[in-house]
C-alpha cells in the first residue's frame, strides 16, 4: 500500500518552556517502553501494511539511538517518550491510556525546547498523513509542511 508522509519544520527561536522533566532512557524501563512503542506504532503499521506490526524486540535494537531517547513518567508510570537527533524530533508516542490528557503537547516542547538550546536551525520532523491526530498537533504548535513524499511499497 502507497501512502502519504510530510517533513515538516519548525522555523521560530522561541519555543516556551516545557513544564515537564524528561529522564534518559535505560535498559531497566525496556519492558515498559517496548509494549508502549509497539502499542504506538502497531496501528498505523498494520493500516499501511508494514511489517512487522511490532518492530520493537531487543534493547539492542536502540543501539547508537539510545542516549537521544527520553521518557515522561507519571505517578511512576510510563505515559511516552521522544528521540531528539541533532534538530530532528522522532519517535514522540504517548502510552495509548493516555492520550487525550496534552502528554504529546508536552513532549513536543520539551523536545523543540531540548533542541534549541543547541541550534537556531528549522527543528524538523516526519509524520505520515495516516496519523491525522499527530499532524493537527504539529501545525497547531507552529510546524508547516515543507515536503510531501510519496512512499509506494511493493
Amino acid at each position: 500500500m502507497d501512502f502519504t508522509a510530510y517533513t515538516m519544520e519548525y522555523a521560530p527561536l522561541w519555543t516556551g518552556e516545557p513544564g515537564i522533566t524528561c529522564v534518559p532512557m535505560e535498559e531497566k524501563y525496556f519492558s515498559e517502553y517496548k509494549a508502549m512503542y509497539n502499542a504506538c506504532f502497531y496501528d498505523i503499521r498494520y493500516a499501511l501494511g508494514i511489517q512487522p506490526y511490532n518492530v520493537l524486540e531487543s534493547f539492542e535494537q536502540l543501539g547508537d539511538k539510545l542516549p537521544d531517547i527520553r521518557l515522561l513518567f507519571d505517578g511512576g508510570r510510563l505515559v511516552g517518550s521522544v528521540a531528539c537527533y541533532g534538530r530532528e524530533i522522532d519517535d514522540l508516542v504517548v502510552h495509548p491510556a493516555f492520550r487525550r490528557r496534552g502528554y504529546g503537547r508536552a513532549l513536543l516542547l520539551w523536545a523543540m525546547h531540548n533542541i534549541r538550546k543547541s541550534t537556531s536551525d528549522p527543528i524538523t520532523l516526519h509524520v505520515a498523513e495516516w496519523n491525522g491526530g499527530a499532524v493537527s498537533l504539529y501545525k497547531s504548535m507552529g510546524f508547516e509542511i515543507t515536503e510531501i513524499h510519496r512512499i509506494e511499497r511493493n
